[in-house]
C-alpha cells in the first residue's frame, strides 16, 4: 500500500483547498455577473464546474445553461461528452428530475388494477391526447398491474374541462375509461362543490419533474419513459423494475 510523508500529503491539502477556493470565487464571480447585468433573470439554484475547463453549468429550477468563470458569456444547448456519446446535459436534468415512485402523490390519481395488481406503473395523461387513448387501450392489456393515471390537462381549455368531468364523475375510473377507450360522452360536472385541486397538484407535481409532454410512464424503479410505447417495452419496463424491487 504506498503512503505518502507528511509534507506530501500538506502539499494535497493546500492544493485541494486552492482549488475549492478558486472554484468558490468563480460561482462567486458568476452569480455577481449575472445578477447585476441581468435582474430579470430567474433564481439561481446551482452553480458547479463542468468537464470541460472553464465552463460552469447553471442550473435555474429544472432548466440548465452554461456560462465561463466570469459570468462573460451564456450558453444554451446540451453538453455532448463525444467519446462516451452521452447528452451530459440530459443526464443532469434527468438526475435531479427523476421521481421516486413512492413519493408519488396517489391519493390524485385514478386507479385502474388489472388481475391481481401486483405489478405498478404510472400514466401521466391528458383527455384529449390521442396517443393517450391509444395507450390506454393498449394497456387493458396487461395482467397483473395496477395503473395510476395522473390528468395533466395540457392541451388547452377543453382537456381541463374534461378533465374536471371525469373527476367529478360518480364512477370516476368508469367515466375516464370510457372516454378514454371507448370514446363515449363525459357526464357533465353538476356538483359545484366537487374538489378538482388535484387536477392542479398533478400539473404542479409534473411541472416539478419536468413532465412536458403526453403521455408519460413512470414504473416502480423510477424509470421513465416518453410516448406511447409498445406494449412489449411495457412489460420489459415492469419486469426489470421488479428484478430492481
Amino acid at each position: 500500500m504506498m503512503t505518502h510523508s507528511p509534507t506530501l500529503r500538506l502539499a494535497l491539502a493546500a492544493a485541494l483547498a486552492l482549488a475549492t477556493t478558486a472554484a468558490l470565487a468563480d460561482e462567486a464571480a458568476i452569480r455577481k455577473s449575472l445578477t447585476e447585468r441581468m435582474p430579470n433573470l430567474p433564481k439561481i439554484d446551482e452553480i458547479t464546474k463542468t468537464p470541460v475547463p472553464g465552463l460552469y453549468e447553471i442550473r435555474i429550477g429544472t432548466d440548465i445553461i452554461y456560462s465561463d468563470e466570469n459570468g462573460n458569456h451564456l450558453i444554451e444547448g446540451s453538453l455532448f461528452d463525444t467519446r462516451t456519446k452521452i447528452d451530459l446535459t440530459k443526464a443532469r436534468i434527468d438526475k435531479f428530475t427523476a421521481v421516486n415512485f413512492a413519493d408519488l402523490p396517489l391519493k390524485d390519481a385514478i386507479v385502474f388494477k388489472q388481475g391481481n395488481g401486483s405489478r405498478k406503473m404510472a400514466l401521466f395523461t391528458d383527455p384529449n391526447c390521442g396517443y393517450c387513448k391509444r395507450i390506454e387501450k393498449d394497456l387493458q392489456n396487461v395482467k397483473d398491474v395496477t395503473i395510476y393515471a395522473f390528468v395533466i390537462p395540457i392541451l388547452g381549455a377543453d382537456s381541463m374541462a374534461k378533465a374536471k368531468d371525469a373527476w367529478c364523475a360518480k364512477d370516476t375510473t368508469k367515466a375516464w375509461r370510457a372516454w378514454m377507450i371507448d370514446g363515449q360522452a363525459l357526464p357533465r360536472s353538476a356538483a359545484s362543490n366537487c374538489d378538482t385541486s388535484a387536477i392542479d397538484r398533478n400539473l404542479a407535481f409534473a411541472r416539478k419533474y419536468r413532465i412536458q409532454s403526453t403521455p408519460a410512464l413512470i414504473f416502480e424503479d423510477g424509470s421513465r419513459v416518453p410516448g406511447a410505447i409498445p406494449l412489449q417495452q411495457v412489460e420489459k419496463q415492469l419486469a426489470d423494475a421488479a428484478k430492481k424491487s
